[in-house]
C-alpha cells in the first residue's frame, strides 16, 4: 500500500469537492430562474461562496506544491499517468480560471461583487454588455467543462476501486471510510 495524502491534503480536497459541486448545481439552477429577489439572493450567495473558493484553491495549490502527493501505483501506463496528472493540472486551472470569468462577467455587466453583502471587490472592467453576454458564455462553457473534468476524475478514481483494486481512492478518503 502506498503512503496515504496528508490529513490537510484529504480536508481540502472533500471541502472544495463538495462545495464546487454544490456551486455548480447552484449556478445552473440559479441560471433560468425568473428575475426575483431570491434569485438575486441566489447569485449573492453563488458569488461568496465562489470568491471563498477562488482564495482556498490557493491554499490547496500551496499545500500541494509544499507537500508531495503519493505516487501512482506501479501497473499505471505511462500514458494513464500523463491523464492522471494532466487532469488534476487542468482541475486546479479551473478551479483558478472559473471564478475569474464569473467575476469579470459581473463587472461587464455591471454587477459589483460585494462579498458577504459588506465588503465590496474592485470590478475587473468596465461596464460592457456585449462583453458581458461573451464572458457569460465563456463561464458557462468552462463550467460545463469543469463538469465534464470532474466527472472523469470520479470515473478514474472509482475505476481504480473497483477494476484496478488499488489504493489511488482509499488514500484519499478519510480513515473511517477506508
Amino acid at each position: 500500500m502506498t503512503a496515504q495524502y496528508t490529513a490537510t491534503a484529504k480536508l481540502l480536497h472533500w471541502i472544495m469537492a463538495i462545495a464546487l459541486i454544490a456551486l455548480l448545481a447552484l449556478g445552473f439552477y440559479m441560471h433560468d430562474l425568473p428575475f426575483s429577489p431570491m434569485k438575486l439572493k441566489l447569485y449573492s450567495w453563488h458569488k461568496w461562496a465562489g470568491v471563498c473558493l477562488f482564495l482556498l484553491v490557493f491554499v490547496r495549490v500551496a499545500w500541494r506544491i509544499t507537500h508531495r502527493p503519493p505516487t501512482l501505483p506501479e501497473h499505471m501506463k505511462s500514458m494513464e499517468r500523463i491523464i492522471a496528472h494532466g487532469g488534476h493540472h487542468m482541475l486546479y486551472l479551473l478551479m483558478i480560471v472559473i471564478p475569474l470569468s464569473g467575476w469579470l462577467m459581473s463587472s461587464a455587466k455591471g454587477f459589483q461583487t460585494v462579498l458577504f453583502g459588506v465588503l465590496p471587490l474592485p470590478d475587473l472592467l468596465e461596464k460592457n454588455e456585449a462583453l458581458g453576454g461573451l464572458l457569460q458564455q465563456l463561464h458557462m462553457g468552462l463550467n460545463l467543462f469543469f463538469a465534464a473534468v470532474v466527472i472523469g476524475h470520479v470515473a478514474a478514481a472509482l475505476k481504480h476501486h473497483f477494476v484496478n483494486k488499488d489504493d489511488v481512492l482509499r488514500r484519499m478518503l478519510p480513515a473511517k471510510f477506508r
